[in-house]
């Protein structure tokens, strides 16, 4: 082969990995974030008093968080636990609010956290971005009188279940709870488009490699109907995660009613509660 046939076939390879290179990142891009641009509802609009709160990230992004206490032991000497709440890719928390108030009435506070990019908070949203939206709403609870720091509970559904997986490593949180979540970013996008490398995603959400890591006691949801969230990807985090651990099948689709109105979960995470509670 002559030499400028060599390098035109070097150019022409060179080429198509860069086209392949941008496919696959304009792909994931699309495929993680949703964010929603405006909050449509509130905690008061369903009665429910909360805190309005912003919320400063370590590389100055400004998140938007509701704290919604719980009414039942706001006067008991002994504190709840608390719940922070990270939601899926899409929207916002304010359309989590059924969500929001189904966690508050197991009697815990339930802070609920939009990430960079999403309706008021600042930012862009990004993997290491929205984990350190997690982080600064962790640190933020440790700084408050009222909440116990050694009760605070990670709870994430789909992508908030990443999240919160990633928080639970970085930060002592007192439980784990994951709803609907995968494993990772790179096995979803085989799944999705599976004659794209993954080695050339920049997005990973390993979160079956970090929860392994976790020492916690670890809940995990998942149901066999679930056409977005493969069931084997929750299985498959149950299986890695160390015990303590539980795994909950739920009925119902990727969406929270499911869940909501499932006798056997909501048994499951009462009784998860309030052994988190009563420590």
């Amino acid at each position: 082969m002559s030499p400028s046939l060599m390098m035109s076939l070097f150019t022409y390879l060179s080429i198509a990995y860069l086209c392949l290179f941008l496919i696959v990142r304009y792909l994931e891009r699309r495929s993680v974030f949703f964010p929603g641009k405006r909050i449509k509802y509130t905690p008061d609009e369903i009665g429910i008093d909360y805190e309005d709160l912003y919320i400063r990230t370590s590389d100055g992004v400004e998140i938007n968080a509701w704290l919604i206490k719980c009414a039942k032991t706001a006067a008991a000497s002994a504190r709840p636990a608390t719940v922070i709440f990270a939601h899926g890719n899409a929207g916002t928390m304010g359309e989590r609010l059924v969500k929001i108030k189904f966690l508050h009435d197991f009697g815990v506070n339930v802070l609920a956290f939009d990430y960079r990019g999403y309706a008021r908070s600042s930012g862009t949203p990004s993997e290491r971005g929205v984990y350190r939206d997690a982080k600064a709403v962790f640190d933020y609870l440790n700084t408050r009188q009222d909440i116990d720091p050694s009760k605070i509970i990670a709870y994430g559904s789909s992508l908030g279940g990443a999240v919160m997986i990633d928080l639970a490593v970085k930060r002592e949180v007192a439980a784990l709870i994951v709803e609907s979540s995968f494993t990772s970013a790179v096995a979803i996008g085989k799944r999705l488009y599976p004659y794209l490398p993954g080695f050339m995603m920049s997005i990973k959400f390993d979160s079956v490699s970090k929860i392994r890591k976790v020492k916690v006691p670890k809940m995990i949801l998942h149901s066999p109907r679930d056409r977005i969230i493969p069931y084997d990807m929750g299985k498959e985090l149950f299986q890695e995660a160390k015990e303590p651990k539980y795994f909950v099948e739920f009925d119902g689709g990727h969406d929270e009613g499911g869940l909501i109105k499932d006798v056997r979960a909501h048994a499951a995470l009462e009784k998860f509660f309030k052994e988190v509670s009563k420590r």
